[in-house]
Parts: C-alpha cells; structure tokens; sequence
C-alpha cells in the first residue's frame, strides 16, 4: 500500500509513563523537558507533513500540534476520531494556525461533521464502525502527507504497531519515575501475548539531549 512513513515520537518516563495519572494533561510532564528536549521534539514537527494525535489527546490537553521552538512550518494536524467526538472549541480547530483532518467512521453523526467542517477542517470517511488506519493512511498519502510524525495517545500508538504501520519510534526519555497500575503508557490495547507475535525494532540511535536520553528504533 501507499501509505506516509510513520513515526511513533513521545516522552517517556523512566517506568515507561506517558503522564502522571490516568486523565491527566501529558503537558503536566512535559513541563520537566529543557528545550533541547523540546527542540529536538519540535524539529521533528517541521520535517514532517502531518502530525498525528487521538480524539481522547485532544479531549484532554487541547494541544496547538505546531512548530514553536524551531523554525519551520506547520504540518496537517490529523486527528481520528470514529465518531467525530472533538470539542469545537479544541486548538486544532483554529485552522488559521494550521490545516486540520478528523478521521471519522461512517457511524460519526451527519451534525458532527458539518460542525467540524464549518471550523474549517476537512472531515475524512475512513472505516466503517472505526476508523480503519489502512485506509485512512492510503488516503492522507494521495492527499500529500508522506511524513507522518504521531504523538500519541496509548491507544492510537497500539492501533498502528498492531496493523504494522510503524516504520519508526522516538522516545525522549525524562528521569523521573511516576508508577501507577492504570497510568497510561506507550501503548495499550489487548497486548501481543507470545513472542513470535511482537513487532521487532532494532536501535537506530542512542544521545543525551540536555538532561534527557533519545532512543530512537527503526523496525526490524
């Protein structure tokens, strides 16, 4: 299929935590990145088409999706969201800062989509109950997006290691520990269970960045 490179980029605890608790801001920890993190993070941005986030990421930090600490251009903030369940007061609806995708499924409400379209988004059918990846990455490649950079959440991370369409991880690392049973980490969902089941990444890179450490895997 043609489909964008796919990047999986996020920080990352010591215990492998994306936040401090269950439905709370990944921003709250993203406060201990120095700017070389958020350089190196934002970089990355800019040398991509489009940037990648889950409806329940935006639900929660209402993040911009641009390019701040280094120059460049914003890329398509592309959003799934299967039953277009996006708060029309959400930053990635300001379409003047940067154009925006929502991904929906059939199933998403007539009202939804027209509202989110007179925000300025553009609103792409991809799956029947669900968005279904294969096909909406096949579309966001004829639209132009080669380079997709995705930030998360847990949930859309697992979506696209499990229909192998991750070509590469980036992982900022920050020296804390956080622990919680239910806080979220890189990836959720039921889990691959055996070892012949698991996606295989080999080391591309290893650096420090300011008071942080970058790993960054390529697929095997």
């Amino acid at each position: 299929m043609k489909r964008p490179y796919v990047m999986i980029v996020s920080e990352v605890t010591i215990d492998g935590k994306l936040t401090l608790a269950k439905g709370v801001s990944s921003k709250e920890i993203m406060k201990l990145m120095d700017d070389e993190a958020n350089k190196y993070l934002h970089a990355i941005r800019a040398e991509c088409d489009g940037i990648m986030v889950g409806a329940n990421t935006v639900r929660i930090d209402n993040p911009n999706l641009t390019v701040r600490y280094v120059e460049g251009e914003n890329p398509t903030r592309i959003i799934p969201s299967s039953t277009a369940d996006i708060p029309l007061e959400s930053n990635v609806l300001n379409t003047e800062v940067a154009p925006t995708v929502i991904a929906v499924s059939e199933r998403a409400p007539k009202e939804k989509i027209k509202a989110i379209e007179e925000r300025g988004a553009k609103v792409i059918v991809a799956g029947k109950d669900r968005v279904d990846f294969v096909e909406l990455f096949e579309k966001l490649y004829e639209m132009g997006i080669k380079k997709l950079m995705v930030e998360g959440g847990s949930k859309v991370n697992w979506e696209l290691i499990k229909n192998d369409l991750v070509d590469e991880i980036r992982l900022i690392h920050l020296p804390v520990v956080v622990g919680g049973d239910d806080v979220p980490s890189l990836m959720s969902g039921e889990g691959f269970k055996s070892l012949d089941a698991v996606k295989k990444f080999k080391i591309k890179r290893v650096f420090q960045c300011g008071n942080q450490i970058i790993t960054e895997y390529e697929r095997a």
